[in-house]
């Protein structure tokens, strides 16, 4: 509880008022309120006591003013009320066809693939922005951000790396560190990660499949052994590092840590190291309009920053009692005014 206080101390100020929250979700029905991070800031923004509304994702719509209508961004908002019980987590207690304008701020939290439907959401939510909604993460930041690639940006702290879809670039990366990691840019949870190595009789079909025959660009990086001891999932909100990650420890025989591929997540306080990646990341990004991110180490090794829907929120607060959600919330009451 210190280490929460502490953190979220500079945030805190004044009395608060209630806020309309609206969070950008996949359907409903979908969600694992069990471990999803989504569910977890809802029932954290009930909890200091603003209202929560839903809204599907494949809803977003923009009309022009006029013919007695408001126009601008809208979307089929569900005003729900989050419970505990897991199985049952919410009551719906009304829907309606509602503009952006509405809320006090929009949360996106669509999980990927990031394909056009998503890039045409961050567009509307870009038009909701210039008529005056608050959106977090910042659209145009989910849009300009590429989750693999961004690493590039920070490459002192990643380790080596190649992005291509040349074959012959694919190989030669391949011979040279003879142990590596392939992956698509745009995947998550785990999806289509290979590992190769040098002597691999797969190694050249691998490439031909992830790369669709040299068409799609792809990443490949040195395998990191530290994975035994997890892929770290470190939480950033409002440029500060969460004190614990998640280090996600694969199953046996597995070489993926993600815990949708079967992986273990075991909460642990942030090494030297974590912390100088993530203190350096951290004010870089919330200047972007990057609310809330993830970053992903492995040993003392960078490999991702995500912002579209990070999550890890509950397995930390399980096993340390820290509340990300909650700070989440916090930090959106700070950016909305209220301290």
């Amino acid at each position: 509880m210190g280490q929460q206080l502490h953190f979220e101390k500079h945030l805190l100020g004044g009395s608060k008022r209630s806020l309309r929250l609206a969070f950008v979700l996949d359907p409903l029905s979908s969600l694992k309120a069990w471990k999803d991070s989504s569910v977890a800031m809802m029932r954290a923004a009930e909890k200091h006591g603003h209202e929560v509304y839903a809204i599907d994702c494949a809803t977003l719509g923009w009309r022009k003013p006029g013919n007695g209508h408001a126009g601008g961004v809208f979307g089929e908002a569900v005003h729900i009320h989050p419970r505990p019980d897991d199985h049952d987590w919410f009551r719906e207690t009304g829907r309606s066809w509602m503009p952006l304008k509405s809320f006090d701020a929009v949360v996106m939290r669509k999980d990927p693939p990031f394909d056009f439907e998503y890039l045409t959401a961050t567009w509307l939510l870009e038009r909701a922005e210039a008529d005056g909604v608050r959106v977090f993460n910042r659209p145009k930041a989910l849009r300009e951000h590429s989750e693999k690639l961004s690493i590039a940006e920070f490459s002192r702290f990643s380790p080596p790396t190649l992005v291509s879809r040349d074959p012959n670039q694919l190989q030669h990366f391949i011979d040279e560190e003879r142990d590596v990691i392939l992956k698509p840019l745009d995947g998550m949870g785990g999806s289509q990660i290979f590992r190769v190595h040098r002597n691999d009789p797969n190694r050249n079909v691998i490439l031909e499949t992830l790369t669709n025959d040299g068409q799609r660009t792809i990443m490949a990086q040195r395998y990191l052994p530290e994975i035994s001891q997890g892929d770290k999932r470190i939480l950033l909100i409002a440029g500060k590092p969460v004190p614990y990650c998640l280090a996600r420890i694969p199953k046996a025989g597995e070489t993926r840590g993600n815990l949708a591929a079967g992986g273990t997540g075991v909460a642990q306080e942030l090494s030297p190291r974590d912390r100088e990646i993530a203190e350096t990341l951290g004010p870089i990004l919330i200047k972007r309009g990057l609310m809330l991110v993830g970053i992903d180490v492995i040993g003392d090794y960078l490999t991702e920053i995500n912002v579209t829907s990070p999550t890890c929120m509950v397995e930390i607060r399980q096993q340390t009692g820290f509340d990300a959600a909650g700070a989440t919330i916090t930090a959106i009451e700070h950016a909305c005014g209220l301290s």
